[in-house]
């Protein structure tokens, strides 16, 4: 859990899908959830839960002057195709610190086979992420 960055309750991270996270991943798979999430889902996250060094707010400007990108939005789209990587973005943070979920967890014991929140929740991690915002 150290090595992806995952140190408390409601944090989440963003991670490339290559071997040597995927691996990662399924060695924690019973303790966290994960899924693959879409562009406008990474968007709101970066909008409303990106923070730079020193506690500031991740902003349009920002992205704008530091990266190749026009806007969040962009750059959220250019991350999830691939094109772009968060570590792109200067002294952004890798973790995000999110709410509890709205309407509380669905179980935190539990699979989501089970219908719990564990596990691997392929594209309905954006249901979860937004829950959370």
């Amino acid at each position: 859990m150290k090595m992806l960055r995952l140190h408390k309750v409601n944090h989440c991270v963003f991670l490339p899908e290559n071997p040597h996270y995927k691996g990662m991943v399924q060695k924690v798979k019973d303790y966290v959830a994960y899924g693959k999430i879409d562009a406008k889902t990474l968007a709101e996250v970066l909008e409303n839960r990106g923070r730079l060094e020193g506690d500031a707010r991740l902003t349009e400007e920002y992205i704008r002057e530091n990266t190749d990108y026009d806007s969040i939005k962009a750059f959220a789209e250019a991350v999830v195709e691939g094109k772009a990587s968060l570590k792109d973005v200067p002294k952004l943070k890798p973790v995000f610190r999110l709410h509890p979920p709205r309407k509380g967890h669905a179980g935190i014991k539990r699979t989501v086979q089970q219908g719990g929140v564990l596990g691997n929740h392929e594209e309905n991690i954006n249901v979860l992420l937004h829950k959370m915002r």
